[in-house]
């Protein structure tokens, strides 16, 4: 499977209306902090403008709303690994991408045959609070040779100017957040991270 290079994550749906339209065709919504029916309303919604645009949506978290709204993608965490059920996510024909920082998490990940496996942080990250230290460039390719074909896609810290490094290392896909969200011009941001990953 080839996904696309590029993989933004926004936390609400208005980031996609703004963002889709400009080509981005691979987005995870990871929605934060909101009551269960706003949750739910928010993911029905981003699904809905990402098929208009012809991208795929990852869910980040909520396995049961993927579910129930017929998402195709979803990600989660390890921690999230603990409670999701995975045999009812893959009966409900949902594609799956999971987060790995270390050995033990990696093993755990590939047992589930993910449709892409996520590394970071990268470099550290203004995002949150890591119980991981910066990765670094040497564990993508350390990271990829233990994938083989599964897309590995490169979290964390990662800038438009960094992204080169992390392709040269291995990454297949590299994911942003506040390198878009937090500039003051996101979408001319937005921009040159499509021409940097075509």
């Amino acid at each position: 499977m080839t996904l696309p290079r590029f993989y933004p994550i926004f936390d609400n749906a208005d980031w996609l209306e703004r963002m889709l339209p400009l080509g981005v065709k691979l987005a995870q919504l990871r929605v934060k902090d909101r009551a269960g029916d706003d949750t739910s309303a928010e993911i029905r919604r981003g699904i809905a403008l990402a098929r208009h645009h012809g991208a795929a949506l990852v869910v980040n978290d909520y396995w049961q709303i993927a579910i129930d709204e017929g998402a195709d993608w979803l990600h989660l965490g390890q921690e999230d690994l603990e409670t999701a059920d995975i045999p009812a996510i893959r009966r409900a024909g949902i594609r799956l991408g999971i987060s790995t920082h270390d050995h033990a998490e990696l093993d755990r990940a590939l047992a589930l045959a993910p449709d892409y496996v996520a590394l970071g942080p990268i470099y550290p990250t203004r995002l949150k609070q890591m119980a991981f230290g910066p990765q670094g460039l040497a564990r993508i390719t350390e990271w990829k040779a233990l994938v083989g074909g599964i897309p590995l896609c490169a979290i964390g810290g990662m800038t438009v100017e960094r992204a080169p490094g992390a392709f040269a290392a291995g990454a297949d896909i590299v994911s942003v957040v506040t390198d878009i969200t937090l500039n003051p011009a996101p979408e001319d941001r937005l921009r040159q991270w499509l021409g940097a990953c075509g």
